[in-house]
């Protein structure tokens, strides 16, 4: 009956003189993990505008159902995204749209801080996907 009261106690005594490992968030941030997956954004091509050509594979890929995409031609008969649109307030950062895209256009980010009183900024189109680069190192 003693024995058990002693090895709890020296747990305690173990954990009681040892440093502690609370992080002040504020002020110190931890980075996260390189496996993290955080908000989408797009990459670009060289004229400035978006790589993604409007496949539509991560709209049938999404588990979520949060992409929309409705593709354009033009004038050179190149496919892109006309309207390109991520409810982020529904993605779950499975990874899906990352890996089937052809062309590498789209890939997770590494911003977590991200809070909104309004759902509608939540809705990104192709310029705040654009956008959301600078966030990401």
């Amino acid at each position: 009956m003693i024995i058990p009261l002693l090895k709890g106690l020296k747990v305690t005594l173990r954990y009681f003189f040892s440093r502690p490992i609370t992080v002040q968030y504020p002020e110190e941030k931890i980075p996260p993990a390189k496996r993290w997956r955080g908000i989408q954004y797009f990459e670009k091509d060289e004229r400035g505008k978006t790589k993604c050509v409007g496949c539509g594979l991560c709209m049938a890929v999404c588990p979520s159902q949060c992409i929309y995409i409705e593709t354009a031609e033009d004038e050179e008969g190149k496919r892109y995204p006309l309207t390109y649109e991520l409810d982020a307030s529904r993605c779950i950062f499975c990874g899906f749209c990352e890996e089937v895209c052809p062309v590498n256009a789209i890939f997770l980010g590494k911003n977590f801080e991200w809070v909104e009183e309004d759902r509608s900024l939540y809705r990104m189109t192709t310029e705040r996907l654009l956008e959301e680069k600078k966030l990401n190192p």
